[in-house]
C-alpha cells in the first residue's frame, strides 16, 4: 500500500499577482492539466471534498504553521458516504450505502445541510520553483472566473522560500475552499 504523505501548501487568488506573473512568465513551463470538478461546499467547515473523474477526492487539514502554511493530506479517492459527511461536518445520511455520485450530491445539498455545489472548471499551467511543485491555474467556479495561484511540497521551509523567491509574500495564504467561498459570496 502507497504510504500517503501529507503536503504543505500555500494558494492565494485574485485577478493578477503583480511581480509574480512577470517571474512566473520568465519560468520554463511544465504541463498544461484542464479539469472539472464539482466541489461541495460546506456552510461549517473549510474541508476539501471534490468530485473530479467521477471519484470523490477528500483532503484534510492536518496543520497550520507559524508561517501560516496549510498542511494537507489525501484521505481518500473514492467515496466512503460516512468519511464524506464527517469532512464536510454534516449528519451521517442514514440507509446511503450504495448510491451513485448524482444521489449522494442530492442528498449532501439538501438545505438542511448545509453544502453548496461548485461547479469548477480549471486550466492549469505547471512550473517548478525551488524544488516546490507551482501552478497558475484560470479558474471558473459556477461561470464565475478567477485566477489561483499556489506552491506546494512535504517541506515547509521549500514552500516559503518559493513564495518569498516569486513575490508572493504579501499576499494571504486562501485554500481553495476558503477561495471558492468568497468567490461564489458563501464566506461568513
Amino acid at each position: 500500500m502507497e504510504r500517503i504523505i501529507p503536503r504543505w501548501e500555500w494558494r492565494t487568488f485574485g485577478a493578477s499577482f503583480g511581480e509574480a506573473d512577470r517571474r512566473f512568465a520568465a519560468l520554463e513551463r511544465g504541463h498544461v492539466q484542464e479539469s472539472d470538478e464539482i466541489y461541495l461546499l460546506s456552510r461549517d467547515t473549510d474541508a476539501n471534498v471534490k468530485i473530479r473523474d467521477r471519484l470523490m477526492d477528500i483532503k484534510t487539514l492536518e496543520q497550520v504553521n507559524a508561517e501560516g502554511l496549510e498542511q494537507w493530506r489525501p484521505v481518500m479517492k473514492a467515496a466512503e458516504v460516512a468519511r464524506v459527511c464527517a469532512a464536510l461536518g454534516v449528519a451521517p445520511i442514514a440507509g446511503l450505502d450504495a448510491y451513485t455520485l448524482e444521489r449522494l450530491q442530492a442528498e449532501l445539498t439538501q438545505a438542511s445541510r448545509g453544502v453548496r455545489v461548485a461547479q469548477v472548471h480549471k486550466r492549469r499551467q505547471r512550473y517548478t520553483v525551488a524544488g516546490c511543485t507551482a501552478e497558475m491555474t484560470d479558474v471558473v467556479a459556477d461561470g464565475r472566473p478567477i485566477r489561483s495561484v499556489a506552491m506546494e511540497l512535504e517541506d515547509p521551509a521549500r514552500v516559503v522560500a518559493a513564495v518569498r523567491e516569486m513575490g508572493l509574500d504579501r499576499f494571504e495564504n486562501i485554500s481553495y475552499p476558503r477561495g471558492l467561498k468568497r468567490l461564489l459570496g458563501l464566506s461568513a
